[in-house]
Protein backbone atom coordinates (compact mmCIF):
# COMPACT_ATOMS: atom_id res chain seq x y z
CA UNK A 1 0.00 0.00 0.00
CA UNK A 2 0.78 3.45 -1.11
CA UNK A 3 -1.06 6.41 -0.45
CA UNK A 4 -0.43 9.66 -1.92
CA UNK A 5 -2.79 11.18 0.21
CA UNK A 6 -4.00 10.25 3.67
CA UNK A 7 -7.62 12.27 4.37
CA UNK A 8 -8.14 12.93 7.98
CA UNK A 9 -11.49 15.03 7.24
CA UNK A 10 -15.12 13.71 8.72
CA UNK A 11 -17.58 13.05 6.37
CA UNK A 12 -20.05 16.02 4.91
CA UNK A 13 -16.30 18.30 4.84
CA UNK A 14 -16.36 17.44 0.47
CA UNK A 15 -14.59 14.59 0.72
CA UNK A 16 -16.82 12.63 -2.09
CA UNK A 17 -15.99 15.57 -4.24
CA UNK A 18 -12.05 14.63 -3.10
CA UNK A 19 -12.38 11.29 -3.61
CA UNK A 20 -13.29 12.28 -7.88
CA UNK A 21 -10.92 15.17 -7.82
CA UNK A 22 -7.64 12.50 -6.37
CA UNK A 23 -9.04 10.04 -8.90
CA UNK A 24 -8.64 12.74 -11.76
CA UNK A 25 -5.31 13.54 -10.86
CA UNK A 26 -3.35 10.92 -9.60
CA UNK A 27 -5.42 8.70 -12.16
CA UNK A 28 -6.11 5.72 -9.60
CA UNK A 29 -8.93 5.01 -7.13
CA UNK A 30 -9.29 6.76 -4.40
CA UNK A 31 -11.10 4.71 -1.46
CA UNK A 32 -13.91 6.54 0.02
CA UNK A 33 -17.22 4.98 2.22
CA UNK A 34 -19.14 5.33 -0.69
CA UNK A 35 -16.61 2.42 -2.92
CA UNK A 36 -17.44 -0.10 -0.55
CA UNK A 37 -19.76 -2.30 -2.04
CA UNK A 38 -22.33 -2.98 1.16
CA UNK A 39 -21.58 0.58 2.52
CA UNK A 40 -22.56 2.54 4.67
CA UNK A 41 -24.19 -0.53 7.14
CA UNK A 42 -21.73 -3.48 5.98
CA UNK A 43 -18.56 -2.52 5.62
CA UNK A 44 -16.54 -5.76 5.11
CA UNK A 45 -14.71 -8.03 7.31
CA UNK A 46 -11.67 -5.57 6.94
CA UNK A 47 -12.76 -2.56 8.32
CA UNK A 48 -15.28 -4.29 10.64
CA UNK A 49 -11.80 -5.80 12.10
CA UNK A 50 -10.50 -2.35 12.52
CA UNK A 51 -13.04 -0.57 13.67
CA UNK A 52 -13.53 -3.04 16.60
CA UNK A 53 -9.83 -2.68 17.73
CA UNK A 54 -7.94 -5.95 15.56
CA UNK A 55 -4.64 -5.78 13.38
CA UNK A 56 -5.25 -4.78 10.14
CA UNK A 57 -3.37 -5.54 6.86
CA UNK A 58 -3.62 -2.05 5.80
CA UNK A 59 -1.70 -3.41 2.37
CA UNK A 60 -4.66 -5.93 2.25
CA UNK A 61 -7.58 -3.26 2.93
CA UNK A 62 -6.01 -0.63 0.73
CA UNK A 63 -4.05 -1.96 -1.56
CA UNK A 64 -4.60 -0.40 -5.25
CA UNK A 65 -5.73 2.75 -3.89
CA UNK A 66 -3.69 6.13 -4.47
CA UNK A 67 -5.55 8.26 -1.41
CA UNK A 68 -8.00 7.78 1.16
CA UNK A 69 -10.51 10.07 2.07
CA UNK A 70 -13.82 9.88 4.40
CA UNK A 71 -15.19 7.35 7.25
CA UNK A 72 -14.07 4.68 7.76
CA UNK A 73 -10.19 5.20 6.62
CA UNK A 74 -9.86 8.81 8.10
CA UNK A 75 -10.53 7.70 11.88
CA UNK A 76 -7.37 5.94 10.84
CA UNK A 77 -5.37 8.47 10.01
CA UNK A 78 -2.69 7.83 12.51
CA UNK A 79 -1.94 4.71 11.55
CA UNK A 80 -2.30 5.57 7.64
CA UNK A 81 0.05 8.98 8.10
CA UNK A 82 2.44 6.68 9.60
CA UNK A 83 2.43 3.60 7.22
CA UNK A 84 2.74 5.96 3.97
CA UNK A 85 5.57 8.71 5.55
CA UNK A 86 5.09 10.81 2.41
CA UNK A 87 1.74 10.84 1.71
CA UNK A 88 0.23 14.44 2.17
CA UNK A 89 -2.72 14.37 4.99
CA UNK A 90 -5.28 16.26 4.22
CA UNK A 91 -7.80 17.87 6.54
CA UNK A 92 -10.93 18.85 4.98
CA UNK A 93 -13.11 20.79 6.86
CA UNK A 94 -16.57 22.91 6.56
CA UNK A 95 -16.33 26.60 5.95
CA UNK A 96 -16.74 28.19 9.23
CA UNK A 97 -14.87 25.24 10.23
CA UNK A 98 -17.84 25.13 13.32
CA UNK A 99 -18.76 22.03 14.82
CA UNK A 100 -22.35 23.21 15.16
CA UNK A 101 -22.58 23.58 10.68
CA UNK A 102 -20.99 20.16 10.65
CA UNK A 103 -23.61 18.85 12.97
CA UNK A 104 -26.78 20.17 10.97
CA UNK A 105 -25.34 18.62 8.02
CA UNK A 106 -24.60 15.59 9.84
CA UNK A 107 -28.04 15.60 11.37
CA UNK A 108 -29.67 16.25 7.47
CA UNK A 109 -27.88 13.40 5.89
CA UNK A 110 -26.04 10.13 7.42
CA UNK A 111 -27.01 10.68 11.22
CA UNK A 112 -30.93 9.26 10.93
CA UNK A 113 -29.38 6.05 8.77
CA UNK A 114 -26.87 5.40 11.83
CA UNK A 115 -30.20 5.44 14.45
CA UNK A 116 -32.02 3.53 12.47
CA UNK A 117 -29.10 0.64 12.53
CA UNK A 118 -28.40 0.77 15.80
CA UNK A 119 -32.16 -0.45 16.25
CA UNK A 120 -32.08 -3.96 18.02
CA UNK A 121 -34.04 -5.74 15.41
CA UNK A 122 -31.36 -3.84 12.18
CA UNK A 123 -29.84 -7.17 10.77
CA UNK A 124 -28.18 -4.83 7.48
CA UNK A 125 -24.59 -4.08 9.33
CA UNK A 126 -23.73 -1.83 12.28
CA UNK A 127 -20.39 -0.31 10.11
CA UNK A 128 -21.77 3.49 10.35
CA UNK A 129 -22.69 2.96 14.24
CA UNK A 130 -19.16 1.52 14.82
CA UNK A 131 -17.78 4.32 13.19
CA UNK A 132 -19.91 6.71 15.16
CA UNK A 133 -18.73 4.82 18.16
CA UNK A 134 -15.01 5.21 17.36
CA UNK A 135 -15.16 8.51 16.94
CA UNK A 136 -17.35 9.93 19.47
CA UNK A 137 -17.70 6.97 22.06
CA UNK A 138 -20.87 5.11 22.85
CA UNK A 139 -22.92 8.42 23.92
CA UNK A 140 -22.10 9.41 19.79
CA UNK A 141 -26.17 10.17 19.54
CA UNK A 142 -25.99 12.78 21.41
CA UNK A 143 -25.23 16.67 20.15
CA UNK A 144 -22.64 18.04 22.42
CA UNK A 145 -21.12 15.02 22.32
CA UNK A 146 -20.54 15.07 18.46
CA UNK A 147 -19.72 18.49 18.54
CA UNK A 148 -17.20 17.96 20.89
CA UNK A 149 -15.57 15.16 18.99
CA UNK A 150 -15.25 17.14 16.14
CA UNK A 151 -13.00 19.66 17.85
CA UNK A 152 -11.04 16.99 19.42
CA UNK A 153 -10.45 15.36 15.76
CA UNK A 154 -9.39 19.17 13.79
CA UNK A 155 -7.42 19.35 16.99
CA UNK A 156 -5.66 16.28 17.18
CA UNK A 157 -4.55 16.56 13.31
CA UNK A 158 -3.34 19.51 13.58
CA UNK A 159 -1.12 18.70 16.12
CA UNK A 160 0.45 15.62 15.40
CA UNK A 161 1.00 16.61 11.41
CA UNK A 162 4.24 18.99 10.62
CA UNK A 163 2.54 21.96 8.52
CA UNK A 164 4.68 21.10 5.59
CA UNK A 165 3.00 18.06 5.21
CA UNK A 166 -0.85 18.58 6.11
CA UNK A 167 -3.24 20.92 3.74
CA UNK A 168 -6.24 22.17 5.23
CA UNK A 169 -8.95 22.43 2.57
CA UNK A 170 -12.19 23.77 2.32
CA UNK A 171 -14.71 23.40 -0.46
CA UNK A 172 -15.07 26.78 -2.33
CA UNK A 173 -11.20 26.14 -2.47
CA UNK A 174 -11.75 23.54 -5.23
CA UNK A 175 -8.33 22.67 -7.44
CA UNK A 176 -5.93 25.29 -6.48
CA UNK A 177 -4.29 24.05 -3.05
CA UNK A 178 -4.76 20.13 -3.99
CA UNK A 179 -2.87 20.81 -6.69
CA UNK A 180 -0.49 22.88 -5.61
CA UNK A 181 0.58 20.16 -2.61
CA UNK A 182 0.76 17.32 -5.56
CA UNK A 183 2.99 19.47 -7.37
CA UNK A 184 0.00 18.69 -10.13
CA UNK A 185 -1.05 21.86 -12.74
CA UNK A 186 -4.79 22.53 -12.30
CA UNK A 187 -7.25 20.55 -14.52
CA UNK A 188 -9.16 22.38 -17.32
CA UNK A 189 -12.51 20.55 -15.98
CA UNK A 190 -14.63 21.90 -12.90
CA UNK A 191 -13.67 20.95 -9.79
CA UNK A 192 -16.10 17.59 -9.35
CA UNK A 193 -18.78 18.51 -6.81
CA UNK A 194 -20.55 15.49 -5.23
CA UNK A 195 -23.17 14.79 -2.67
CA UNK A 196 -24.52 18.03 -1.78
CA UNK A 197 -26.80 18.12 1.27
CA UNK A 198 -29.49 18.40 -1.22
CA UNK A 199 -28.95 15.36 -2.78
CA UNK A 200 -30.06 13.08 0.15
CA UNK A 201 -33.40 14.50 0.28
Amino acid sequence: MTLRVVGAGLPRTGTSSLRHAIEHLLGAPCNHMSAIPGHPFDLGPGWDLALTGGKVDWNALLGGFVGAVDWPASLFWRELASANPDALVLLSLREDESARSWLESVEATFLPMARMSAAPEWKEGRGLVRCLERFAGPRWDDAETLMAAHDRHVAAVRAAIPRSRLLEWTASEGWAPLCRALGLPIPSIPFPWRSRREEWK
